[in-house]
């Protein structure tokens, strides 16, 4: 039995085998084949003429998603590890709509969420030329999270300003009827979307209007510069591939011998 379970571990977990990779693929095709169903079984005509057929397929496929599931668990010594991870409650979501909706009425739409699902491809990506080039973005984005979130907060505050200096400036007869109306002409304006549905008609109100336009160019930049810089600054380690049997966690050095995150053995064969 242990043999088994190394071997499904193997099969399921690791991507850097010709099994694994095989199993991934195979899931990812699945995976696609099960959102598109749920996509094109929101289109009436085809609902009313394929019903039977598209529900056949979808639960065969949340047959194989609920036996993929439970063999997950089997394979860790401590499947706590596995369930309440992301990934562990995102699989958990992809098969319960369809439990659901035996019982109640709506919950098989909330089966697009298996889309999320499609995330499990960068395992395939790991062992290829983009592993790199994707933990440079991973490291960026969260060595920059500080200087995002200040200038988030930043670019809120002088919505907020330039919001409120409209509403004063047009006055209530105007588009502009309140406070979090001219917030909401703020933000379509300076993220440069522009739907036209709100726009000003004084004098003032243009000429700040076209301020507005123009900040809003220079500021897409910002987050562009802060990412970049991390992304050119960043010096990461080469990582390996291996997934810990027992908590399920990646992303450890290539000479790594115990896992970082709880410390048991790596490779127990």
């Amino acid at each position: 039995m242990e043999k088994i379970r190394k071997k499904l571990f193997e099969i399921i977990f690791e991507a850097d085998t010709a099994a694994g990779k095989l199993f991934d693929v195979i899931l990812l095709l699945i995976i696609l084949l099960s959102t598109l169903v749920v996509i094109i079984e929101s289109v009436p005509s085809i609902h009313d003429r394929l019903n039977l057929e598209l529900r056949i397929i979808e639960w065969s496929i949340t047959i194989l998603f609920t036996i993929e599931y439970l063999l997950r668990i089997y394979c860790l010594r401590k499947p706590s590890a596995y369930i309440f991870s992301f990934f562990g409650i995102v699989d958990l979501l992809a098969i319960l709509p369809s439990y659901l909706g035996l019982f109640f009425a709506g919950p098989h739409s909330l089966l697009i969420i298996r889309a999320l699902r499609l995330l499990r491809v960068f395992r395939i990506f790991k062992i290829t030329r983009y592993l790199e080039e994707g933990k440079f973005l991973i490291k960026a984005l969260y060595a920059s999270r500080i200087k995002i979130s200040i200038f988030l907060f930043t670019l809120v505050t002088l919505m907020l300003i330039i919001g409120t200096m409209m509403y004063l400036i047009e006055g209530e007869n105007s588009d502009f009827t309140s406070i979090p109306k001219s917030l909401y002409w703020a933000i379509v304006t300076m993220t440069t979307v522009g739907y036209g549905d709100i726009t000003p008609h004084t004098a003032v109100g243009q000429f700040l209007s076209g301020i507005v336009m123009i900040l809003g160019y220079s500021i897409i930049a910002v987050p562009t510069g802060i990412v970049g810089f991390e992304m050119a600054s960043s010096i990461s380690k080469a990582r390996n591939t291996q997934v810990c049997p027992h908590c399920a966690r990646e992303g450890h050095d290539s000479d790594a011998v115990y896992c970082k995150y709880c410390g048991s053995l790596l490779n127990e064969q």
